[in-house]
């Protein structure tokens, strides 16, 4: 069984799968959000490919460590999303993770057109990889 790591904006939900040894991340497919139905069904068909067992979810706090009005929407999304099944999910404080994933897409030299279809897709990366360190 596989873990997999969202990070959820408004637009796009960036995806993320680990290895089946839980060992390493990769980011899978940046989600363009369309509907609530229809993200919800897009998810849980990834869920169901990928035989994953558990949901890495990124919860982007304040910088005082609050939860903020951004935070509470991934919130009641994610109540959506496993009131469909249930699923564990483990909420990774993901503040700077977009920062990171920004810089490292710079780093690069990617362009920004790139930048933008990719860096919800590695920010997802980056928080399941901080997940997947720690256990």
């Amino acid at each position: 069984m596989r873990v997999m790591a969202l990070d959820v904006g408004t637009k796009r939900i960036g995806v993320a799968l680990s290895d089946p040894l839980k060992i390493t991340a990769q980011g899978l497919e940046t989600f363009n959000r369309t509907t609530l139905e229809e993200d919800i069904r897009g998810l849980w068909a990834l869920i169901h490919e990928h035989e994953v067992s558990q949901l890495v979810v990124g919860l982007p706090k304040n910088m005082d460590g609050t939860i903020g009005f951004k935070a509470e929407e991934i919130k009641e999304f994610i109540a959506e999303l496993t009131a469909v099944e249930p699923i564990e999910v483990i909420w990774i404080d993901e503040r700077l993770t977009t920062v990171s994933a920004e810089r490292a897409l710079l780093e690069a030299d990617v362009s920004r057109a790139k930048r933008k279809k990719v860096i919800d897709k590695m920010a997802a990366t980056i928080i399941l990889q901080s997940y997947l360190d720690r256990i």
